[in-house]
């Protein structure tokens, strides 16, 4: 799903730049496609949070985590220190629910006023006019705000490694994430675990008893 709504943004914010600003128009041309693949990609954008929401019930575990916020993302967002440990963030920081909660409004405030702008004949021109203006400002604030998102990525490594693989290493999450490391085995207990396993798939039966196959 992530990645999914980063290439649909990125389709959306560059064919903006194209019909908002005229030198890029003019490079580019073709101005009536390019507002035809930024209209259909913009009713593409709900799709994959809708998809994921049917077909995952982890993402919607994770989805109702990021929707609650604890002391301790209190404590996290007026920290301007190191956050880094101090506190016992679960699985998403104060910051990374808060960016999912804009992304999610951004999603819905600009599929609407696109609708209103793309359909002009249904609305009266106060709604045109008023759509016009939240959805070109909101545009900025987006591009700000994933400015600011891949800025977080990149100063973060095993971060960046982890949405590429979904593996996130034992000694970065206790660091960055402690509460949701502390709910996890350890990677000791999950050696010793499939030790166990596989010593008791290799042992011999009780005395009297069938081997198990």
């Amino acid at each position: 799903m992530h990645w999914s709504l980063a290439a649909l943004f990125t389709v959306l914010i560059a064919t903006a730049a194209i019909l908002y600003f005229a030198p890029l128009a003019q490079l580019v041309g073709r101005r009536e496609l390019v507002q035809r693949v930024h209209v259909v990609t913009g009713y593409l954008l709900p799709l994959p949070l809708v998809l994921g929401w049917l077909w995952s019930a982890a993402l919607r575990v994770d989805i109702s985590t990021m929707n609650r916020f604890s002391p301790a993302d209190w404590r996290w967002l007026r920290d301007r220190a190191r956050r880094s440990g101090r506190y016992p963030v679960g699985k998403f920081n104060a910051g990374q629910k808060l960016n999912a909660a804009f992304v999610l409004g951004s999603v819905v405030v600009m599929l609407g006023t696109g609708l209103v702008m793309h359909f002009d004949n249904l609305f009266p021109i106060a709604w045109r006019t008023g759509a016009t203006f939240v959805h070109d400002w909101l545009a900025f604030a987006v591009v700000i705000v994933v400015a600011g998102h891949l800025y977080m990525a990149l100063k973060d490594p095993e971060a960046l490694r982890g949405m590429l693989s979904g593996r996130v290493s034992e000694r970065w999450a206790r660091h960055e994430h402690p509460a949701w490391a502390a709910q996890a085995p350890s990677e000791t207990d999950q050696t010793s675990a499939v030790t166990a396993a596989a010593t008791a798939a290799t042992s011999p039966g009780e005395p009297g008893a069938p081997d198990r196959q």
